[in-house]
């Protein structure tokens, strides 16, 4: 399934699907990319790509959903510095940033993963090593488990 979607957006802000051949939701398409498909809209009218359009879009219906995307202070300067400043900031730093930070989490979750396999390994082979060991067994097998039932005297 890999390649780009084509979605054709019309005049009522509808999106249909090229490859499906059925119309979608925004929802939809953001389920696209979240199973890694890249998507290109593209205005049926016009043909001009509106991709960026329609992905803010769906940015801003999630915001409106959890009632924050950026914080205020953020937007602020945002809007006090103008497009040319976001545009360089998200051009250049934020892009490979959160690249970075992805590439950063998924080496640690494999880390992560290493470390408990390890760790159950050790775990395994201390028990095996263990039995046996222990000079005073015949002592402690004189005493019930604490797991099992207590002999009854009579």
């Amino acid at each position: 399934m890999g390649g780009k979607v084509l979605i054709k957006k019309y005049a009522n802000r509808r999106l249909y699907d090229m490859e499906k051949s059925i119309h979608v939701t925004l929802r939809e398409v953001a389920d696209l990319i979240k199973q890694g498909r890249q998507v290109e809209v593209i205005d049926a009218e016009t043909k001009e790509d509106v991709t960026a359009f329609i992905l803010t879009q769906i940015m801003l219906e999630n915001a409106k959903n959890r009632k924050t995307l950026l914080p205020v202070p953020l937007l602020h300067l945002i809007i006090q510095y103008g497009e040319n400043v976001l545009e360089e900031f998200f051009d250049k730093y934020l892009q490979q940033t959160i690249r970075n930070y992805l590439t950063y989490k998924k080496t640690v979750d494999q880390q992560f993963g290493k470390w408990l396999d390890m760790g159950i390994d050790l775990s395994e082979m201390t028990q095996k090593t263990m039995t046996g060991l222990t000079p005073f067994q015949s002592f402690f097998d004189q005493f019930p488990s604490s797991g099992g039932k207590k002999e009854e005297k009579k």
